[in-house]
């Protein structure tokens, strides 16, 4: 759940961020990615063979989408 949490929550803020529209469409839209995202993190989660695969495929994209998001704020 943790996991699937933190990379839902990384792909909304990267998206909210990154995308040229306007700042309410682009949060709005990552809140709907973000959705999609938890639910691809679960499946994700129970189709891998062992832990160390399903915790290795879920954190190394959350902490690049989270420098990502950071990068692009600026640094803050």
């Amino acid at each position: 759940m943790l996991g699937g949490y933190a990379f839902a929550a990384s792909t909304g803020a990267l998206l909210a961020v990154a995308l040229p529209i306007a700042r309410s469409q682009a949060v709005l839209t990552g809140m709907l990615v973000a959705i999609v995202a938890g639910a691809c993190a679960a499946l994700w989660a129970f189709a891998s063979r062992n832990a160390w695969k399903a915790w290795a495929g879920l954190v190394i994209p959350t902490a690049l989408m989270t420098l990502a998001t950071s990068l692009l704020r600026g640094g803050s």
